[in-house]
This record gives C-alpha cells, sequence and structure tokens, in this order.
C-alpha cells in the first residue's frame, strides 16, 4: 500500500497580511526561522518513512520560487508539483487527478499552516484507514459549543451542543483512494463545495473515525499564531537536540 500526502498549498491567506497592506506573500510563504511555514510542513512529511510521495497545489504564479525551495531543501525527489485551483477543493481535486494509484491506496491530505503535524498522529491516521477506510486527526471541544441563530445585529443562542459529542476537525485527513476520488468526483458532479475533505466522505453516507490529535498542531492563519509558532519551533528544535 501506498501512502501519498497532498498539501493543498494554493491559498491566498488574506488573514496573515496586515490590514491594509496589498501584495503581502500567501500565509504559506511567511517565514518562521528562516524558513517558509510549507517548508516546515514538508520536511514532517518528507522524512517519514510511511510516506511514498508528495503532492503540493500551488498557484502557477509560485511554482518557480517553490522548485527552488524543494531544491535548498533537498527534498525535491519525493515531491511533485500540480496547479491549484481557485479553492482549496479544487486544489485537492487536482492533485487527486494526478495520481497513479491503486483502489486501496492511502491518500493524506495535510494544511500547508500546519507544520507542528508529528509521525505519532500521521501514523495514526494511516492505520485507521487501513481498517476503516477513512479517518481524520481531530481534538476534543474543551470550551462549551453553543448553536447560534445569526441576524443583522448579531448571534442569538438557539442551543447548547455537548461537547462530547463535538471534536475539532485538524490534519491529516486520510482515506483510501477508491473513496476519496469516488466523493470527489461525485461533488463535482453535483457542484457540493464541502468545508474539508472529510464532509466529501460524510455526503456519501460513509463513516469516517477520529483519531486523537494534539494541540500543537496548530493552523497558522492569523499574525497572532505567529507568536505560538515560533515558541513551538524552538521546543521542537530542542527537543530533537535533547
Amino acid at each position: 500500500m501506498k501512502v501519498i500526502a497532498i498539501i493543498p498549498a494554493a491559498g491566498m491567506g488574506t488573514r496573515m497580511a496586515p490590514a491594509g497592506k496589498k501584495g503581502a506573500p500567501s500565509k504559506q510563504w511567511v517565514e518562521i526561522n528562516g524558513a517558509p511555514i510549507v517548508a516546515h510542513t514538508l520536511r514532517v512529511f518528507a522524512r517519514n518513512p510511511q510516506i511514498t510521495q508528495i503532492v503540493v497545489a500551488l498557484r502557477k504564479s509560485e511554482m518557480d520560487n517553490f522548485r527552488k525551495m524543494l531544491e535548498k531543501e533537498r527534498i525535491a525527489a519525493k515531491v511533485e508539483m500540480v496547479e491549484g485551483g481557485e479553492h482549496r477543493q479544487e486544489s485537492v481535486a487536482n492533485a487527486l487527478a494526478s495520481l497513479k494509484a491503486a483502489a486501496d491506496d492511502a491518500v493524506l491530505v495535510h494544511d500547508a499552516v500546519r507544520p507542528f503535524v508529528d509521525d505519532d498522529i500521521i501514523s495514526s491516521v494511516i492505520r485507521e484507514v487501513e481498517k476503516h477506510g477513512a479517518a481524520i486527526a481531530g481534538l476534543p471541544a474543551v470550551d462549551t459549543i453553543k448553536q447560534v441563530e445569526r441576524s443583522a445585529e448579531g448571534a442569538i443562542i438557539t442551543s447548547t451542543i455537548p461537547r462530547e459529542r463535538v471534536v475539532q476537525a485538524q490534519t491529516p485527513q486520510g482515506f483510501r483512494y477508491e473513496l476519496i476520488k469516488r466523493a470527489f468526483d461525485s461533488a463535482i458532479a453535483d457542484g457540493f463545495m464541502g468545508t474539508d475533505e472529510a464532509s466529501l466522505v460524510e455526503r456519501l453516507g460513509e463513516s469516517v473515525w477520529v483519531v486523537m490529535g494534539s494541540a500543537r498542531n496548530i493552523k497558522i492563519t492569523t499574525p497572532a499564531d505567529m507568536e505560538l509558532a515560533e515558541f513551538l519551533l524552538t521546543r521542537r528544535k530542542d527537543i530533537l537536540a535533547g
């Protein structure tokens, strides 16, 4: 069984740009400790022995810089590029279309801006994909979750959702190739746009299992996340050095 990692990295990341600043780099290109966030993410997957192939979906205008980064990181042999789409779902669809995979190969989709995923989470997702066909990393909700009805003046609580029934979805999200390809083909045919890859599989009536994620597996989306990311990177370096 091959394990293929797809990393959609064609997003604009407008929340990362300072207010009113145009032409700011996409969030995956913002640097931490001298390297773009996406480079830190790729390092995790490139060094993982379970990962057979990595496919990154990019904007065409960023491919040359990305190629140079791969050469600098010395991981070009394991990484392939495809052109991304306007939305994440289109980018992942383009990556899936480029694959030569068997029905039972595992496909993992991981956010380009989650550089602190670890091998234990990746292995857990792969293991559940082998057993059940679909799995995501997730964290149990800690805060009380309220369902609301929005209006022009704000929001009104309509119910309280029991925390034991809620998880915060993370990535990687993993699937047997046949299942994720079928889910994407169905979504494209029906014009359905999901919030994540799992939502497309759920729509088919298929079960998606959840493995324990990590509070460290953060998604860097705003400038406020950068301070935490720099701290986590320093901690990871200290652990590896120790």
